[in-house]
């Protein structure tokens, strides 16, 4: 993004999709395990970053 890549907001866009799969999985298991709950929560907000970096 620095070097203002071409495909700085596709990079950002897949990083975010992978994100939010990853939430969505952690998600499933909230209420069985602390870790699964935390890691929801992180994915969810790199999800948001990631996706307004995509549009930047």
């Amino acid at each position: 993004m620095s070097r203002d890549s071409q495909f700085s907001a596709q990079i950002c866009k897949l990083c975010a999709d992978i994100c939010e799969a990853c939430a969505n999985e952690c998600a499933k298991h909230v209420n069985h395990h602390e870790n699964c709950k935390k890691c929801a929560e992180a994915c969810s907000r790199c999800t948001d970053v990631c996706r307004s970096m995509a549009v930047s």
